[in-house]
């Protein structure tokens, strides 16, 4: 499932989806992009197998939970572990010219287009406020010619 299926209403504020979309896509043009779908398949299958514990696969850490409740944008879609309505996309940007910035925290449009903008990577993470799930949903990284 692509970030473009996100749901940016959150903490009961009312968005445009028309134009949020736009502007996802706006800052997704200049963007290479690596999806991480099947490796998140894989890992429920051996959840579901019973290979692997809830424990091991529901350890987010109390930050990236902190960052996911405030600054995430809702998700189209529930959670894949406890199916609730409390998944979020959070966007983690990298890169030489961001100075203080790099590796913060970001609500996910805004990441993708500051990655864009200085010749970064976002990291689009999906973080389960309510069961800890956790798991890189995309990374988006800016091309340059040559």
């Amino acid at each position: 499932m692509s970030v473009l299926e996100w749901e940016p209403a959150r903490l009961g504020r009312t968005v445009d989806h028309g134009e949020a979309r736009k502007a996802l896509n706006r800052a997704r043009r200049g963007l290479g992009v690596v999806d991480y779908t099947l490796a998140k398949r894989a890992l429920l299958r051996e959840f579901r197998t019973g290979l692997l514990s809830r424990l091991e696969v529901c350890d987010a850490h109390p930050e990236l939970l902190r960052a996911a409740r405030y600054l995430g944008t809702r998700a189209s879609r529930p959670c894949p572990m406890c199916e609730k309505e409390e998944l979020r996309l959070l966007a983690y940007v990298y890169g030489d010219g961001m100075e203080r910035d790099n590796g913060r925290a970001f609500d996910l449009q805004e990441g993708l287009t500051v990655a864009a903008e200085r010749e970064g990577i976002c990291y689009v993470v999906e973080v389960c406020t309510d069961c800890s799930w956790n798991h890189l949903s995309e990374a988006f990284r800016a091309r340059t010619a040559g």
